[in-house]
């Protein structure tokens, strides 16, 4: 695929038997056996490790940044969960099958980093966007001491706030089977997004490298698997999570948070950025009124340098 804008060379780390993970590690080697300070930047659906981009090229010079692909999504495998027939024509690609839940996730960035070499010692700076929220909030609940940063970008970890409908776009994933059909057999959900997740219009060859890894039946699986986790309610997989994780998320206002958001984001809109505002009192705001849900891809020429500042401020 041609991949504008993003250099790196991907690597691959067998997270479970028979199913790999593509993800970027990029910056300076350590020096005198001093490690690089850390970034992990974590992305939603259905986006993948492209969204981070612009910041890996404005960081990595000094900052060690670690970006994973989801399993089943961006460059990862594409296992099967058993939840549904692959056409004839699209043979299952792995013999293992994965179960796409908010937990998996979590256990997945667990395994990357020990993989990686980090350990519960080594401070970490948290960038997350979209369901990357819930998955490094989960993530931080076994390593609160770890987390000395926080980078926020249109997200969530914690509960559907009061005010805000559940938009009917993820609707016809979570909760329609005709929808769930549509969204796998003609890449509705990352087409679209490609198209109406921003407010300036993306160049083609960048719709296409956020579009183009999901077209196909078995490559958009999880595109709605992550629809059809999204908690809402007790009795939901990923709700105890989520919900502890809401329940927690005060106790980081004492660390430096950056919040940069989009406005005109339709799903993560100002419900969510004060519900981060009102949690985090003292984050640094960004927040654009011409910019929609992938930020990083409106306002990146702001937001990098912003972000470099930031974290060139404010030690781990």
């Amino acid at each position: 695929m041609n991949l504008p804008d993003y250099p790196f060379t991907p690597q691959r780390f067998t997270v479970r038997p028979g199913i790999a993970m593509s993800y970027l590690d990029e910056g300076p080697p350590a020096v005198d056996g001093r490690a690089s300070e850390l970034v992990v930047m974590l992305h939603g659906n259905p986006s993948w490790s492209y969204y981070w981009r612009h910041l890996v090229a404005g960081l990595s010079d000094r900052y060690r940044c670690i970006v994973p692909d989801h399993v089943g999504m961006g460059l990862s495998d594409r296992p099967d969960d058993g939840g549904g027939t692959l056409p004839p024509a699209e043979p299952a690609a792995h013999a293992g099958t994965y179960d796409y839940t908010l937990q998996s996730r979590i256990d997945d960035l667990e395994a990357l980093l020990c993989h990686a070499g980090v350990d519960d010692s080594t401070p970490v700076t948290l960038a997350v966007h979209d369901w990357g929220g819930m998955v490094g909030f989960g993530w931080a609940l076994s390593h609160a001491a770890q987390v000395k940063r926080l980078v926020i970008t249109n997200t969530a970890a914690f509960p559907l706030p009061a005010g805000k409908p559940m938009p009917w776009q993820l609707s016809l994933g979570r909760d329609s089977r005709i929808g769930g059909y549509l969204i796998r057999r003609f890449n509705l959900f990352a087409g679209g997004a490609a198209w109406f997740g921003t407010q300036r219009s993306l160049p083609k060859d960048v719709r296409d490298a956020y579009a183009g890894v999901y077209d196909g039946w078995r490559e958009a699986i999880s595109t709605l698997r992550f629809m059809q986790d999204i908690p809402l309610r007790e009795g939901d997989r990923a709700w105890a999570l989520l919900e502890e994780a809401g329940r927690r998320l005060p106790g980081f206002a004492d660390r430096p948070a950056f919040i940069g958001w989009g406005l005109k984001d339709f799903v993560f809109d100002h419900h969510f950025l004060a519900g981060f505002k009102a949690a985090l009192p003292q984050a640094e705001v960004h927040a654009f009124d011409d910019a929609g849900h992938y930020v990083l891809e409106d306002r990146h020429a702001v937001l990098v340098p912003a972000i470099r500042a930031f974290l060139d401020t404010h030690p781990p």
